[in-house]
């Protein structure tokens, strides 16, 4: 069957779109601070709620079977809904520090149904070549992801709610056009009711559960970087006094970059494969972990900011290549709750080491925060290497 050239450019716009309000708040995060009163740690707060949020929501779609047994098109569509309501009540005036928790909680919730369900639809058609489609999806994550940064920079004297409305605004554009452009697709297999084995049953097969020992070890470092580029970035220019640059910009580019890196690797995994290309992302991000302080501490300006660079590249290249080996590696009528699964429990990890760089930054000297992300890399690594894989 021929797949309408439409589809694959509407998932990826929708997923752009709705994922714009995952770090919509970390954007804001200075005039959140000073509107509501909010302690130092709010930034590290606030990222967890929302990664709290989609892991409690993929737990529920995993074991409910939402995104094998509904139109995965629908489903996305009354998640974008759902997250852009709660990211706009958040500009409310009447907010406390406690609500703006529960609403970041409800939106990380409301991503259950667009990241993993994004994957699922792209999966549906795209059976052959699917790590390059991947890569385009989650390319589109990543610009979503530091979209909002971008907006903050250029925003000028509009009030920060403009930022909140925006992505508002983008998140309900992108599930209007799931729901009315992109049908079922040709390879979806429709799940036969709740089945709550199925999220014990998935992990019985050794290459997925490699796949996603991979993607744990990749995910301990990706949002817990994404969240602290913004802190790394003040903190090399306060070792450096003559560094001059604006941290909003370069933090959504730092963080958009990955996407570039998304996209070149879909299509290097056509060549050699999905594995090939995780493991390599995955050494050079974990290289990076380790040798930050000496780039934090004695390189110039000009290659800090380039090594920045970098890593944002290599830190996310791996994240469609271990979707690609997930989706591959599981039974037909659950990849939509295998997805999500392995989704669910690796944004749970995210929580411990964003939580543990929020610890560490009061204990430890700036240079020295992300040496501990190594960690995942090296046991992502490890996982990976002992599978035998589809892809």
């Amino acid at each position: 069957m021929k797949i309408p050239g439409h589809i694959l450019p509407v998932i990826v716009i929708a997923q752009f779109c709705c994922t714009s309000l995952w770090f919509a708040g970390n954007a804001v995060m200075a005039d959140l601070v000073i509107d509501f009163s909010l302690p130092v740690s709010a930034l590290g707060d606030l990222t967890s709620a929302v990664q709290f949020g989609f892991i409690t929501g993929t737990l529920l779609f995993a074991l409910l079977t939402i995104a094998d047994r509904f139109s995965p098109a629908r489903v996305f569509f009354v998640c974008a809904l759902l997250g852009a309501l709660f990211n706009i009540v958040s500009i409310g005036a009447f907010n406390t520090p406690f609500t703006l928790l529960l609403l970041r909680f409800l939106m990380g919730c409301s991503l259950a149904g667009i990241y993993p369900v994004g994957m699922k639809i792209a999966a549906d058609y795209y059976a052959q070549g699917l790590g390059k489609s991947l890569g385009y999806l989650v390319g589109a994550l990543v610009l979503g992801t530091a979209f909002p940064h971008l907006l903050q920079a250029f925003s000028g004297e509009w009030p920060w709610r403009f930022v909140l409305l925006s992505t508002s605004g983008l998140a309900l554009l992108g599930g209007g056009l799931m729901l009315v452009l992109v049908p079922d697709g040709p390879h979806r297999r429709a799940g036969q009711g709740i089945d709550l084995r199925a999220f014990f049953r998935v992990f019985s097969n050794r290459s997925f559960r490699a796949a996603a020992f991979g993607y744990f070890g990749h995910m301990w470092e990706l949002y817990a970087f994404w969240a602290f580029v913004p802190v790394a970035l003040l903190a090399y220019s306060e070792l450096h006094p003559a560094a001059s640059y604006s941290i909003a910009v370069l933090s959504f580019v730092i963080i958009g970059v990955g996407s570039v890196a998304c996209v070149l690797g879909g299509y290097l995994s056509l060549r050699v494969g999905a594995r090939k290309v995780a493991a390599v992302a995955l050494a050079f991000s974990g290289l990076c972990c380790l040798l930050s302080p000496l780039f934090f501490l004695y390189a110039p300006v000009e290659v800090f900011v380039l090594f920045l660079f970098f890593w944002g590249m290599m830190v996310v290249a791996d994240s469609p290549q271990f979707s690609t080996l997930v989706a591959q590696n599981a039974p037909a009528e659950q990849k939509g709750t295998a997805l999500t699964i392995v989704n669910c429990l690796g944004f749970a990890i995210t929580i411990l080491s964003i939580q543990l760089l929020n610890y560490l930054q009061l204990e430890v000297e700036p240079a020295y925060l992300f040496i501990v992300l190594a960690v995942g890399p090296l046991l992502g690594l490890w996982g990976l290497l002992r599978g035998r894989f589809n892809a």
